[in-house]
């Protein structure tokens, strides 16, 4: 029974993270840092500024090259099949990267030419996922006019047009007010389960954590704490994911 729940856990696993390091120069930005994200599955890369992060994400969206350690997406290795891995995720970055003098359907549909999605198919994704964002009468207004708020929107529907079975978010709700905070935190949530797409969320906002999570502790390069909420709580011995973090961090800095 035990290696048929081993199997089915093989079988789920949608990000899994191996042994990775990376160093700008001599200094370590990551250190053998392993985990994985199952499908479905909400898992928050819990980290204050610094942490190591957007270098994290940097490498498994093959922004910079992988030179110890192993990304897979889905089965497909990021060295020998980065194409493969690639087709398989959706990135909101945290650094915009929309046109801004172009269109909100312009820019999605861009983005879904690069993907080599038939234009029909690519208006009717963009129709679907501006209307779950609440978002489809804003389509034919240029970004530049849009808020903060509006253009995370259009970035989280351009990840998802291909449907990718990854989603990728890093530091999404940095400079929004605290209620488009709270919506694009629920949608995304709502992507994971609904969807059944494997997220991962990095921030340094504990509030954005909800129970049912799975949190990784992310410190000076190195991962501190790797569990359901629950787990890491337990493994500082702290009552709450903002003492466990405190704990796990002023730990790793001892």
């Amino acid at each position: 029974m035990h290696g048929v729940s081993a199997l089915m856990k093989q079988d789920n696993l949608a990000l899994e993270i191996t042994k990775l390091s990376f160093k700008f120069g001599s200094n370590a930005a990551l250190t053998n840092v392993s985990f994985s994200v199952t499908t479905g599955q909400f898992k928050v890369l819990l980290g204050p500024n610094g942490a190591g992060k957007t270098t994290l994400f940097s490498l498994i969206t093959r922004l910079y090259d992988t030179p110890q350690g192993q990304i897979v997406v889905r089965g497909a290795n990021m060295r020998e099949s980065p194409r493969q891995a690639l087709a398989q995720m959706g990135v909101v970055f945290q650094q915009p990267t929309l046109d801004l003098d172009l269109s909100v359907s312009q820019n999605l549909l861009y983005h879904a030419a690069l993907h080599g999605m038939e234009k029909r198919h690519a208006i009717d994704r963009i129709e679907t996922e501006l209307t779950r964002l609440g978002m489809l009468d804003r389509q034919k207004e240029k970004v530049r006019q849009l808020n903060g708020g509006h253009r995370r929107r259009v970035e989280i529907a351009r990840a998802l047009l291909h449907q990718p079975k990854v989603l990728l978010l890093d530091e999404p709700t940095v400079g929004l007010d605290v209620s488009t905070r709270r919506d694009i935190v629920d949608h995304v949530h709502r992507l994971a389960r609904e969807d059944n797409i494997a997220v991962l969320w990095a921030t340094h906002l504990i509030d954005e954590i909800f129970a049912d999570d799975s949190v990784i502790i992310l410190h000076q390069g190195q991962v501190c704490a790797d569990g359901s909420l629950s787990e890491v709580n337990a493994s500082s011995g702290a009552e709450n994911i903002a003492a466990a973090f405190d704990q796990h961090t002023r730990k790793a800095m001892a």
